[in-house]
């Protein structure tokens, strides 16, 4: 039976009187697309900093590849292979499309001593180069990442991280301030990642986002939190189908 790359068993974490996340669990499956979903306030931002060491939870534990990561950092779980974007844009303004790329996975490779002796790129240039054409960005590459347009910006941020060839990657509303008409090739482009990875194996995704339709078009299962609890959890189609979710948040 195959193992989940991560597990997350009754994790709580509360602000004085209000439990923002009030005992989540649940599992994310080698090569899934797991969605996040729920109205403003439901506890996604909170499951989502503790998962990625910018919070430490009350109770719970978070497991990724059957070891506790419960109280590791953000650096410390990206060299455990953890790869994340952020709602707001975190690309380096003043240096090149390249460079940006290539410092993403600075960190993430070798110790100091090893990156002072390695190429100017660390070694890194072809894997950023591969990037870049996959992302369809090469005619920006040598630009300034501060000049390109926000959707170009957008792609940048998520190719910085895969840049490090995490096992799993947290995406935090990829389609946030997004042109309607790039929303679909985003998702294209997770798909084919997901499926067609650069280093040979399948990364799993954890995706926060607010638009249903993406979605519902991208993940394998959606996990539906209100008020800090899960609420549900299943396929597109059994979300959609659920008149619980449905009453509570999607409006029907």
């Amino acid at each position: 039976m195959t193992a989940p790359i991560l597990k997350v068993n009754g994790l709580k974490k509360a602000y004085g009187a209000i439990q923002a996340v009030g005992g989540v669990s649940f599992e994310v499956m080698p090569g899934e697309i797991f969605g996040v979903i729920g109205p403003n306030g439901s506890g996604k931002t909170t499951l989502f900093n503790s998962m990625l060491g910018q919070i430490t939870p009350d109770e719970g534990s978070i497991e990724l590849n059957g070891k506790d990561v419960s109280k590791c950092g953000p650096l410390e779980l990206n060299r455990r292979g953890v790869g994340r974007t952020f709602q707001t844009l975190q690309v380096f303004g003043k240096m090149t499309v390249r460079d940006n790329l290539i410092v993403a996975a600075q960190e993430h490779k070798g110790t100091m001593l090893s990156r002072m002796f390695a190429p100017s790129d660390s070694g890194l240039g072809d894997r950023a180069d591969a990037l870049i054409k996959r992302f369809r960005i090469e005619h920006v590459a040598h630009l300034k990442a501060g000049t390109l347009s926000y959707g170009q910006q957008k792609l940048v941020d998520i190719a910085m991280a895969f840049m490090s060839e995490p096992d799993l990657v947290l995406l935090d509303e990829p389609c946030a301030g997004v042109n309607p008409s790039l929303v679909g090739g985003i998702s294209t482009l997770l798909k084919d990642l997901n499926q067609n990875p650069h280093s040979g194996k399948k990364s799993s995704f954890v995706v926060i986002e607010h638009n249903m339709d993406f979605v519902m078009d991208l993940c394998h299962r959606i996990m539906v939190m209100v008020e800090g609890q899960v609420m549900a959890v299943g396929t597109p189609a059994e979300i959609r189908a659920n008149k619980q979710v449905l009453d509570a948040y999607l409006g029907a």
